[in-house]
C-alpha cells in the first residue's frame, strides 16, 4: 500500500461525504462522549518547577492502543514528572470526534488520537486547529472471522463483516482492501459483493457470537476479545503495510497552544518518550499497568485470553510514520469518503526531533509534511 500522492490537493469532502466524515473516528471509536474528568487515570501530584502553563489538559482513549497515554498519564507517570509542577488534568473519551471538539474548544490541549480524526480535523478548519506532533502506536488490527463460515480470504463474498463505523480507520481500510482485491461495495451503504455493517466495538463481540455478523475488521482489544469467541485471525493488517507499520495512534497539540506553551509541549513529549521507552524494556509490568487503567477507567480488567494477544499485537513507538498517514488519506479519498485533504503542515515534529536527539535515539521524519 504504498503512497501515490506526493501533494494532496486543498479541498474539502464533498457535501455528500461531509457527514461521514463528521462521524469519522479514532483508531478504535467507543462512542461519542468525553468521560467526566474525576473518571479518568489520576495523574501523579504536580511536584517542583511550574512552567509557562499552571495545568496541561490531555485528552485519551481507554483502550490498548493508546497505551503509552494509559501508562504515562498513571499516578506515577512519567509526563507528570516532566512536567514538574504544571499539573496534568487528564480526560477520557469514546470517540474521535468528541476529542477534536475539546481540542478546538479549548477543553483539552494534547490528545492522544487516531489518523482519521486528525486527518478530518485538520482538513476541517483549513489547517488552523491542530498539528501532529509525535506518533504513538503502529498495528492492532485484524480481520477476525468465523472459521466455520469463512475459510479464507476468497470466501467474503456474500458474508457480512463489522467495522467500527462509516469512515473510520479501520472501514476505509477495510474498503480499500476490498477494492484492491476485486469487491465491489458502495461505500455510503456498506451494500455490494460484500457487506459491510458498521457496529460500535461494544457490539461487535456480541453480534459475532450471536451470528449476526460472519468477522470484523476492528482493532485491539476488539479483535482479541473475538478470538476468545471463537473467531480466527484471517489477515492482521500490519502484513499489508511496508515494514508492517502503520499509524494507529499520534498525538496531536492545539495549534494556539503549542505556539504559547512549547515547553509544556516539549515536556509531554520528553515523558511520552520516555513511557515507551519503560513499556519496551517492561512489557509484562506495562502490560498490567495498562490493564490496571482499563480497569479503573471501564470497571473492568481485560481477561488474560485477551489482554496479552492484544497488548503484543499493538507496536509503541514514537515515530508517527508520516507516509502512512498519507496513504491512508488516500485510500479514504479512493473510497469516496473524501476529497484530497490538504495536509501539507500537518505535522510538527520539530520539538520531537530535538527529544528524541538528547535522549541519544533517532530523529523522524514528516513525509513531507511538516510545518515550515
Amino acid at each position: 500500500m504504498p503512497a501515490t500522492r506526493t501533494t494532496l490537493r486543498r479541498s474539502l469532502a464533498a457535501a455528500a461525504a461531509l457527514p461521514l466524515l463528521a462521524v469519522a473516528l479514532t483508531a478504535c471509536g467507543y462512542g461519542s462522549e468525553a468521560k467526566k474528568d474525576d473518571n479518568a487515570a489520576p495523574a501523579a501530584k504536580a511536584d517542583g518547577k511550574k512552567l509557562s502553563a499552571d495545568e496541561v489538559k490531555i485528552g485519551y482513549f481507554a483502550n490498548v492502543t493508546h497505551a503509552t497515554a494509559l501508562v504515562g498519564l498513571g499516578r506515577n507517570g512519567l509526563i507528570q514528572k516532566e512536567l514538574g509542577g504544571t499539573t496534568v488534568k487528564p480526560s477520557v473519551f469514546n470517540a474521535g470526534p468528541a476529542e477534536i471538539e475539546a481540542l478546538n474548544s479549548g477543553a483539552i490541549d494534547i490528545g492522544w488520537i487516531g489518523p482519521s480524526p486528525s486527518i478530518n480535523g485538520y482538513t476541517k478548519s483549513k489547517g488552523k486547529s491542530l498539528r501532529i506532533i509525535s506518533g504513538s502506536a503502529s498495528g492492532g488490527v485484524s480481520l477476525v472471522v468465523n472459521p466455520k463460515k469463512i475459510k479464507s480470504l476468497d470466501d467474503l463474498k456474500g458474508k457480512k463483516i463489522a467495522t467500527p463505523q462509516l469512515g473510520n480507520t479501520q472501514d476505509v481500510a477495510f474498503l480499500n482492501y476490498l477494492a484492491e482485491k476485486g469487491y465491489k461495495v458502495d461505500a455510503t451503504s456498506g451494500k455490494g459483493d460484500v457487506s459491510v455493517s458498521r457496529t460500535d466495538n461494544k457490539v461487535t463481540p456480541v453480534a459475532f457470537k450471536s451470528g449476526d455478523i460472519d468477522g470484523a475488521w476492528v482493532p485491539e482489544p476488539t479483535a482479541s476479545k473475538l478470538v476468545a469467541e471463537g473467531g480466527k485471525v484471517l489477515l492482521d493488517e500490519k502484513t499489508l503495510w511496508p515494514d508492517k507499520k502503520f499509524v494507529i495512534t499520534n498525538v496531536i497539540v492545539s495549534q494556539k497552544f503549542l505556539k504559547e506553551h512549547p515547553d509544556v509541549v516539549e515536556a509531554v513529549l520528553r515523558g511520552s518518550v520516555n513511557t515507551n521507552a519503560w513499556i519496551k524494556a517492561n512489557p509484562e509490568d506495562a502490560k498490567k499497568a495498562v490493564n490496571a487503567a482499563l480497569e479503573k477507567e471501564t470497571g473492568k480488567a481485560l481477561p488474560p485470553e485477551v489482554i496479552d494477544p492484544a497488548f503484543k499485537n499493538v507496536d509503541i513507538l514514537n515515530d508517527p510514520l508520516a507516509s502512512t498517514l498519507r496513504t491512508e488519506a488516500d485510500h479514504a479519498v479512493k473510497a469516496g469518503l473524501l476529497k484530497d485533504p490538504a495536509l501539507d503542515s500537518i505535522y510538527d515534529l520539530r520539538l520531537l526531533n530535538k527529544v528524541l536527539k538528547a535522549a541519544g535515539q533517532p530523529e523522524v521524519a514528516d513525509a513531507g509534511l511538516g510545518a515550515k
